[in-house]
């Protein structure tokens, strides 16, 4: 009697994980997006010439979220060295109200508009483009189009010559900002595109080349895995309002890509939450601490703001017992308040898992560094939890039913 057994594996070394992941740099695009050469890209790009003062970005999901994560974490400070180029708005929700105030933000005619579909087909988007296009003339010189190939929207650019910038096929959505979707927007505004990738090849290369990072994402990922049936919830607390794109992006990248069947045919998941400090510290906060012991929490900070404004020492009569704040800088006060917060957990709440980032300051190259390190640490979870990280069927179902319900309406 022969009884062959083929069951995956309970268990995974980081050895075996670790030659996973360098087999499926293969197959999946977003691995090589950090070592892309932006010259032919640049060049093309300037000679086109655009103009216009703004940038309107229809598209939705992977097609903005990363591009919006960069934009919201450095535009303040090129506003104030004025060096960005072109303002930024973004076009994603097909709620009316939003997308009639956010058309009221700018001037339509001085705007060029890059139109973001992987597939080509997504309704939001195409939805959004079409009411635009009926408010404002849109040809060559004010429409780029991003998107694959052999796309939908790509035929309908061809057939009205307008300038295409592909997504590679073996790119998905989520994992896409550091390809054409967010690089073809942020060049056109004045960002330094070669430190975002830069930063992110600094990840990649630290842990391909098992150095600092290799121990640490491993060791990080595990963790997650191995304790997915107690802290199944991921909060990301980042000290900064500038990290509330970078938040949004984190929560779809880690949502749709962990949410999955197994290779057991068993439903995982990992539930991302975005906080923001020190707001959610007089909210979410309390949960965390006195709340049930479900979460795992990541605190992120900024070391250097570049910004030295103070809180000023004007007399406030009945408040003064508050004047030993005054003089300091913000970027010291909010950086007190995360480090007061990380304090008291690690001190009192013992049981909750918690680790920090610092981010050194607010630059191209540390905001790819973060964005890469995400993809990666997502990359390295879904191998431990035996799913495919890169597909979304549970989205898909939904898409298809509304096809059905808005034919049905013809």
């Amino acid at each position: 009697m022969k009884n062959s057994l083929y069951y995956p594996k309970v268990s995974l070394s980081d050895e075996d994980i670790f030659a996973e992941i360098k087999k499926e740099r293969e197959t999946i695009g977003y691995y090589s997006l950090p070592y892309t050469d932006t010259s032919s890209l640049k060049s093309r790009l300037n000679n086109l010439n655009f103009k216009q003062k703004n940038i309107a970005i229809i598209g939705i999901g992977g097609s903005t979220l990363g591009t919006y994560a960069i934009y919201n974490f450095l535009k303040y400070n090129k506003q104030k060295n004025q060096t960005l180029k072109k303002d930024i708005y973004f076009f994603e929700s097909t709620d009316p109200v939003n997308l009639n105030g956010t058309i009221c933000e700018f001037d339509l005619n001085d705007t060029l508009f890059i139109v973001i579909s992987k597939s080509g087909t997504t309704i939001e988007t195409v939805s959004i483009f079409k009411y635009l296009s009926s408010l404002v003339k849109m040809d060559k010189s004010n429409l780029l189009v991003i998107t694959e190939n052999d796309s939908k929207l790509n035929s309908f650019a061809q057939h009205n010559s307008l300038e295409t910038f592909e997504i590679p096929k073996n790119v998905g959505g989520r994992f896409s900002v550091l390809s054409n979707v967010g690089l073809v927007p942020l060049y056109l505004a004045g960002f330094d595109i070669d430190e975002i990738l830069n930063g992110a090849r600094k990840i990649s290369t630290s842990f391909f080349e098992q150095n600092e990072l290799y121990n640490h994402l491993i060791k990080k990922a595990r963790t997650y895995y191995e304790y997915k049936d107690v802290y199944n919830i991921n909060a990301v607390f980042s000290y900064s309002q500038l990290l509330e794109g970078f938040n949004k992006w984190y929560i779809q990248l880690w949502g749709e890509s962990l949410g999955k069947i197994d290779a057991n045919n068993t439903n995982q998941g990992l539930t991302p939450i975005g906080l923001l400090g020190p707001v959610d510290q007089h909210s979410f906060l309390q949960l965390i601490v006195e709340g049930k012991r479900d979460k795992t929490v990541t605190f992120i900070k900024i070391k250097d703001f570049k910004d030295d404004t103070k809180i000023s020492p004007t007399n406030l009569k009945a408040l003064e017992e508050l004047d030993y704040i005054n003089n300091i800088d913000f970027k010291e006060l909010i950086n007190l308040q995360a480090d007061a917060t990380i304090a008291s957990v690690k001190e009192y709440q013992k049981d909750i898992p918690i680790d920090l980032i610092e981010i050194e300051e607010i630059s191209e190259f540390e905001i790819g560094k973060l964005l890469f390190y995400y993809e990666l640490l997502t990359s390295l979870v879904g191998k431990f939890l035996r799913i495919d990280t890169y597909d979304q069927p549970g989205v898909e179902g939904g898409k298809i039913i509304l096809k059905e319900m808005l034919k049905s309406k013809k």
